[in-house]
C-alpha cells in the first residue's frame, strides 16, 4: 500500500478530533480516528452535567454538519446552552455513528514514530509512513500505519495540582481521598453527600473555578453549614471575574459575576495570595492547607483542585516536535495565547501553520494545541482542523486562509501576570471591561468550564 492510501489517524473521537474527521472526509481523505474511551466524546461526558457557555451555534462544526445532514440529524436551536451530556448525546455521538467503522473505540495510542526511525535518525526520515503502537481494550497490542497523524486527544486525563510550583503540593496525593480535580456534579445525591453541611475549598481561578463555586453557592443557600473557601495565589482585581457584560460571550461572563455573588453573599469566603505548598491531615480527618509564606487555613473537608490542565507528551516521543518551552504549545502558537503576554481580546485564528513541528504531517490540535494556556474554545479547534485538513489535502490556499472571528473576552492581562504584584496594581488588567455587575447563576443556567 502507498503512503497516500493509508489513512489520517485521528488520536480521539471528542469534539475537534470527529470534526477533524468530517473535514478529512469532505476532501476524499479516508480518516480513521482512534479513541480510548468505549463511547464517542468519553471525556465530555465526564462533565455531562456542566453547561457550555458557549450557544449551539457555536458548537458545531459546518463540516460535521454536512455529515450528519444525510441521517436526518437536525441542529438543536442554535441560541440554546447544551450541558456536556447534550453535546456528546445529540451531537458528538452522532456524528461518530455517521463516521462508521472509521472510529474505533476501548483504542489507546501508546506510542508514535516513523517506521524503522528513532527520534535520532535523519537519513529518509520524511518518505516513511508513521507508525503507532496501540493497547486495544483487552489489553491486546497492535501497530498501524498512517500517512499523518492529527493529535486531538486533548488534556481532561491530566489535571494540574494544588501545588505552587506545578508539582502536587507536599501531602496533597496522600489526601487524594478528600481531593478532586474535576467540578463535582451536585445533582447526584451521592456527590451531593460529601460537600452538604461542609467546608470545601476550590483552588483554581478560571471558569471551572467559577462553575464550583456557583454550585456549592446553589447548595449553601438550601443546605446550612455549606461553605466555600476560595484559594487565589493573587489578590481580587477588575479582572479577577472575568470580563462580565464586556464578555461576548455572555453565559462566560455571567459566569465570573455568579462567583463574586458567591462570595458577595457570604457563601464563600476568598482567601487571597495563598500559594498551596502542603496539605496536611489534622486529628478529625479534616484538611490543612499550608502555603509557601507559612500560613495555616482553617481545616476544610473536601478540596476542589481546578488548576488547569496539561498535555500528555509521553507517547509523542519519538516524533520530533517543535513546542515552546513554557506553555509546551506549539512554537508559532505559543506567542498568541501565552497568559503571560498583556493582551486584550481574543486569540488570533490559526491554523496549519501555526501548528506545524519539525516532523511534517503530525498536528496536535483542540485543546491539546494550547498546552498549559488556558481559554481555548470549540470554534477555535475547528478552525484549526479545518486548515490542517486542506493541507494534508494540499490545499495551501485554503489552509493558509481565516474563516474564523472570535468572540472577544472583555478581559486585559493574561493569567500568567496576575501572580505579578505590579500587574495587579495596575487596575487588574480589567482595562476592557466595565465594573461586574451582580447576576445569580443556578446550576441549571449557563456555566461551563468544559472549554466551549
Amino acid at each position: 500500500m502507498s503512503e497516500q492510501q493509508l489513512p489520517v489517524v485521528v488520536i480521539g473521537a471528542g469534539p475537534v478530533g470527529l470534526a477533524a474527521a468530517a473535514h478529512l472526509v469532505e476532501r476524499g481523505i479516508e480518516p480513521l480516528v482512534l479513541e480510548a474511551g468505549p463511547a464517542a466524546a468519553s471525556a465530555v461526558r465526564e462533565w455531562s452535567h456542566v453547561r457550555l457557555f458557549s450557544t449551539w451555534g457555536e458548537v458545531t462544526d459546518p463540516a460535521a454538519e454536512k455529515l450528519l445532514a444525510p441521517t436526518g440529524w437536525t441542529k438543536p436551536d442554535a441560541a440554546t446552552y447544551p450541558s456536556g451530556g447534550d453535546w456528546a448525546e445529540q451531537y458528538l455521538q452522532p456524528l461518530a455513528d455517521a463516521l462508521g467503522d472509521r472510529v474505533r473505540y476501548g483504542t489507546q495510542v501508546t506510542g508514535v514514530s516513523r517506521t524503522g526511525r528513532d527520534r535520532i535518525v535523519d537519513a529518509d526520515r520524511e518518505s516513511q509512513p508513521f507508525v503507532l503502537h496501540l493497547t486495544t481494550f483487552d489489553g491486546r497490542e497492535e501497530r498501524l500505519f498512517a500517512r499523518a497523524v492529527i493529535d486531538a486527544s486533548g488534556t481532561w486525563t491530566t489535571p494540574g495540582p494544588a501545588g505552587v510550583s506545578g508539582l502536587p503540593a507536599l501531602g496533597e496525593k496522600a489526601v487524594a481521598d478528600r481531593v478532586t480535580y474535576r467540578v463535582p456534579d451536585l445533582k447526584d445525591p451521592a456527590v451531593r453527600a460529601r460537600y452538604v453541611g461542609r467546608r470545601t475549598a476550590v483552588i483554581g481561578s478560571g471558569a471551572s473555578a467559577f462553575t464550583a463555586l456557583a454550585t456549592l453557592a446553589d447548595v449553601a443557600r438550601d443546605e446550612p453549614g455549606t461553605h466555600a473557601v476560595w484559594i487565589l495565589r493573587r489578590g481580587i482585581s477588575g479582572s479577577t471575574f472575568g470580563g462580565g457584560e464586556a464578555d461576548e460571550l455572555p453565559a462566560r461572563g455571567a459566569l465570573g459575576l455568579a462567583a463574586k455573588a458567591a462570595v458577595d453573599n457570604g457563601h464563600a469566603d476568598a482567601v487571597t495570595g495563598f500559594r498551596t505548598e502542603a496539605v496536611e491531615r489534622a486529628e478529625d480527618g479534616r484538611l490543612i492547607l499550608v502555603g509557601e509564606d507559612g500560613r495555616r487555613l482553617d481545616p476544610v473537608d473536601e478540596v476542589i483542585v481546578l488548576t488547569g490542565f496539561r498535555p500528555d507528551l509521553s507517547f509523542l516521543s519519538e516524533v520530533r516536535l517543535g513546542l515552546d518551552e513554557r506553555l509546551q504549545a506549539p512554537t508559532a502558537l505559543a506567542p498568541l495565547i501565552d497568559p503571560n503576554q498583556h493582551s486584550c481580546g481574543t486569540v488570533y485564528p490559526h491554523g496549519h501553520k501555526e501548528l506545524s513541528h519539525p516532523e511534517q504531517d503530525i498536528y496536535l490540535v483542540g485543546m491539546k494545541s494550547y498546552g498549559r494556556a488556558p481559554t481555548f474554545l470549540a470554534m477555535t479547534g475547528y478552525e484549526q482542523v479545518r486548515s490542517v485538513a486542506a493541507a494534508i489535502a494540499g490545499d495551501l490556499e485554503s489552509a493558509d486562509r481565516v474563516e474564523l472571528t472570535l468572540p472577544e473576552t472583555g478581559v486585559c492581562g493574561g493569567a500568567g501576570l496576575f501572580d505579578d504584584p505590579a500587574a495587579g496594581q495596575a487596575g487588574g488588567g480589567g482595562c476592557c471591561a466595565p465594573a461586574p455587575a451582580l447576576v445569580q447563576i443556578g446550576i441549571g443556567a449557563p456555566a461551563s468550564s468544559g472549554g466551549c
